[in-house]
């Protein structure tokens, strides 16, 4: 399993990006079973990550924020269906999430954006050097060689991890990059490889934010309060983020490489991100405010030659479904309480019931109220100088849910305030139509698609003692969808 942070899933030539950002990884998505329409469960790093371990979304594992990571609960995740099927675990990089060392059988970490484990003293100066960035856009190329990146410490660390794995066993490696999130730094060749002038033209600037409002004008507010004239770099922002996506392709490929010479039989590997990132839409930059599809589409795609057929699935998938789906594919049960839906049968030309893909389903927030604009909130450590946490007492304050059928996505959220959006028409969810009388009939479609969902991922855990009704490949049909 293969995974990236903060990776925005429409920034592929694959799906229609004018820059070739990940030749290689295109390259395996096309020859394998690939989800061009697939969701993150909540746009955090440790919510999502928490969802994908466990199959579950937040409201029912109880992980809504970054640093609550410890308050997990399910029944049995990945690594214990893994344990069951007598697999060797492997990690090597970025974790943020409940599982420690301790639970594997081999662990090389923990990397995260400024540090990772310091073998030399050029790693250490590497580590102090991203630290001064703090988590900002650097100017010119990172003045250190590749060997330096954390990417490529990662994948040596699992090259060696896997070399040493020699008895029977199975195995199963997790490769977790920390990258391409923020700081947005790339050494040569990557740093000149894609001009800033050759980027794409963004669909909306900073006005965008201030139009949404609210949390986004705040957030906006925010980071020109911290970094007067940021936006003006965006290109360079973009072109950053560009080529730290070519150097994890080039990573991965290196990677693959290695294990096809040292692994011998049969080889699945999964590919998938916990989120995406503004990549200066709205005039933002990283993650932290609303639902909108560049923060809540991910990469996602199963590749295992002469065992998975090479298909575009236009199901709507989600995070939550890898769980289910690797279970069905080593031939475990799908635990109790596990809320994803097995992508498995779909492989083998296996159509699923109306209801089941056809609508997809996400969380946001740390509950509570919404924070007004005016109120000044209680943060989680002092702003000083540049520095900002994009995931606020502000930014997250509520909770908001999402739903999605065919075109029109409907956002909800607990201070009663409902947005609706054409996709088609309106990609980046600037005009919201949920007041206007012609959208009246797709409001209150997608409202009792909603209201489906949260039935749906009401947490059936604990189970006391009588039997819960389960359907195969836990495949539940929600709600009455009409297609468009």
């Amino acid at each position: 399993m293969v995974m990236t942070d903060q990776h925005r899933a429409d920034f592929s030539r694959r799906a229609g990006f004018a820059i070739d950002t990940t030749p290689f990884l295109d390259k395996l998505a096309e020859s394998g079973a690939q989800f061009p329409v697939a969701y993150t469960a909540a746009p955090a790093c440790v919510p999502a990550r928490t969802s994908l371990l466990t199959g579950r979304f937040p409201s029912a594992h109880r992980v809504t924020q970054n640093s609550n990571e410890y308050d997990a609960f399910f029944a049995h995740d990945l690594l214990d269906v893994l344990r069951a099927a007598d697999y060797r675990t492997i990690f090597a990089g970025k974790p943020h999430m409940y599982r420690r060392a301790e639970d594997f059988d081999s662990y090389s970490g923990p990397y995260f954006h400024t540090e990772g484990p310091e073998r030399t003293a050029l790693d250490a100066e590497f580590d102090a050097w991203l630290d001064a960035l703090d988590h900002g856009v650097s100017q010119r190329a990172t003045p250190f060689p590749l060997e330096q990146q954390l990417p490529h410490r990662i994948v040596t660390d699992a090259i060696d991890a896997v070399n040493e794995a020699r008895d029977e066993r199975p195995v199963f490696l997790w490769v977790s990059f920390p990258e391409p999130h923020n700081p947005y730094q790339v050494p040569e060749p990557y740093f000149s490889m894609f001009s800033p002038d050759e980027m794409p033209q963004r669909v909306n600037g900073p006005e965008a934010a201030e139009s949404k409002g609210g949390q986004w004008a705040w957030l906006r507010e925010l980071e020109e309060s911290k970094r007067p004239g940021y936006d003006d770099e965006w290109r360079r922002y973009r072109a950053n983020y560009c080529g730290a996506l070519r150097m994890l392709d080039d990573q991965v490929r290196r990677l693959m490489t290695q294990l096809e010479a040292v692994l011998e039989g049969e080889t699945l590997v999964v590919f998938v991100s916990d989120h995406g990132d503004f990549v200066g839409e709205y005039g933002l930059q990283r993650k932290g405010v609303g639902m909108p599809e560049c923060l809540m589409r991910i990469p996602l795609f199963f590749y295992w030659p002469g065992q998975i057929p090479a298909q575009e699935h236009k199901e709507l998938a989600s995070i939550v479904d890898v769980l289910p789906t690797l279970c069905e594919l080593i031939g475990q049960d799908i635990p109790a309480g596990v809320q994803g839906r097995s992508l498995a049968p779909l492989f083998g030309g296996l159509s699923a019931p109306d209801g089941v893909f056809s609508t997809i389903y996400a969380e946001r927030g740390f509950g509570g109220e919404e924070y007004g604009r005016a109120e000044r909130p209680p943060l989680h450590f002092p702003y000083e100088g540049r520095t900002f946490d994009e995931l606020n007492s502000v930014t997250q304050s509520g909770r908001s849910a999402m739903v999605r059928h065919g075109s029109h996505k409907l956002i909800a959220h607990n201070s009663g305030r409902v947005e609706l959006y054409d996709l088609d028409a309106d990609p980046t969810e600037t005009r919201d139509l949920s007041e206007e009388p012609d959208s009246r009939d797709r409001r209150a479609q997608l409202t009792a698609e909603l209201l489906h969902w949260t039935l749906r991922v009401q947490d059936d855990l604990p189970r006391g003692r009588y039997t819960v009704k389960t359907t195969e490949h836990n495949w539940t049909r929600i709600g009455h969808p009409t297609e468009d």
